[in-house]
């Protein structure tokens, strides 16, 4: 069965391009123009990617995307008319994967599709348990347990935890976070792995003020302590 893709966009005309080329790139694609209207088809329809705009009437894309992710980890991709960092980093918080400015190649977005996905799907590795502490990644099951709890992340947030704990110890640059954990392709600023990394910290971490398991290397980027 082909994949399914939701896009929530007010514009029709940039909603109907985007459908075509997702549908052309073999994608099954439905396509809400309200927050609402697109929250609804989330919860029913349960897609496999989500291709969200930040303004929309209804419901605004940044409350639609903090309550998808109470209680979905569908991957979502923000696409905003907004240049400003911080509306970038506020979705990002909010547990967004990856996001696109205005006006933006049909032809780019559907990449970022496929990357997500991708990263989503993984490879054929062979089945892998990492371990930190109390904190257990299953590689091959996609994933993460917390003295036995299970822990609900992104697929940006798992990509991350698994580079880090691949390599304990090891201090990443951002950018090095950026291309071993989401892929060279990815096009991304730097400071995104920012919001990511106080989301993760949110979910493992005993005390986030005082993080027990990613460790902050001033002026460098982070590493994870075994």
């Amino acid at each position: 069965m082909n994949e399914t893709i939701l896009v929530i966009e007010d514009e029709v005309k940039i909603a109907r391009l985007v459908r075509d080329y997702l549908e052309n790139a073999g994608y099954r694609v439905l396509v809400a123009t309200r927050g609402d209207e697109g929250l609804a088809l989330a919860r029913t329809e349960r897609p496999d990617l989500i291709v969200l705009d930040l303004m929309l009437p209804g419901l605004d894309g940044l409350e639609l995307c903090r309550r998808v992710r109470q209680s979905s980890q569908v991957p979502i991709i923000m696409v905003t008319a907004r240049a400003e960092e911080a509306d970038k980093l506020i979705g990002l918080e909010l547990g967004a994967d990856d996001y696109i400015t205005k006006p933006f190649s049909p032809r780019e977005l559907v990449a970022r599709v496929r990357a997500v996905l991708r990263r989503v799907r993984g490879g054929e590795a062979p089945p892998e348990l990492l371990r930190a502490g109390d904190l257990a990644l299953d590689v091959a099951a996609h994933a993460v347990t917390l003295s036995g709890q299970p822990v609900q992340l992104t697929p940006t947030e798992f990509a991350l935890l698994e580079t880090l704990m691949r390599s304990p110890g090891r201090v990443f640059s951002r950018l090095q976070l950026l291309e071993q954990a989401l892929g060279e392709a990815y096009e991304g600023y730097e400071r995104t792995v920012d919001a990511h990394i106080k989301n993760l910290r949110q979910k493992i971490e005993p005390d986030p003020k005082n993080p027990r398991y990613i460790i902050t290397v001033y002026g460098v980027g982070y590493r994870l302590d075994a």
